[in-house]
């Protein structure tokens, strides 16, 4: 979705929620140089960090807890897989969509991966909110145009089936 949307490796990113993911390994070998990873978990990033060894070095580590985060820049792209649907409170969608906000600006690109409204109501004991294509788009709101959306049925290590909703925005406002 990110090179669907014309992002390049040259543009900043920030993952959000990205932990010990392995997106940021795969963004570092196609050569971006601009990448943020945000967590609650500094023991995630830490896993990370210690997976890629001097590469680490390159991108910028920040353990916060998203809801009570200032950024102090703008992102070319923001990515979160799987962090959204955990704030299931209005208040904390809110507060979600104005970190989104001061942390992009007009051209900026964002990529969701979410519950789809056929997945799990809770992940890791905690309640979700399950998201359709047409529930993102509502939920980014009218600055935000969509560019691709896609369903995935994500495999976990148990072997449980997840089914995900995928979507990618523009900022026109």
């Amino acid at each position: 979705m990110l090179e669907g949307a014309a992002v390049s490796v040259r543009d900043s990113l920030i993952d959000v929620g990205g932990g010990a993911s392995t997106l940021v390994d795969a963004l570092l070998d196609r050569g971006w140089v601009d990448l943020t990873v945000l967590d609650v978990s500094a023991a995630g990033l830490r896993t990370a960090q210690k997976r890629l060894g001097s590469a680490a070095d390159r991108v910028q580590w920040l353990a916060a807890d998203l809801l009570a985060w200032e950024p102090q820049c703008r992102y070319a792209a923001w990515h979160d897989r799987a962090l959204l649907h955990f704030f299931a409170t209005s208040k904390d969608q809110d507060r979600y969509r104005d970190v989104l906000q001061a942390a992009t600006t007009t051209g900026s690109v964002a990529v969701f991966g979410t519950f789809a409204l056929d997945g799990p109501p809770s992940c890791s004991g905690l309640p979700v909110t399950r998201y359709s294509v047409d529930d993102l788009a509502a939920f980014v709101g009218q600055r935000w145009v969509p560019l691709a959306s896609e369903q995935e049925q994500h495999h976990t290590p148990a072997g449980n089936i997840q089914p995900f909703t995928w979507a990618s925005f523009r900022r026109v406002a």
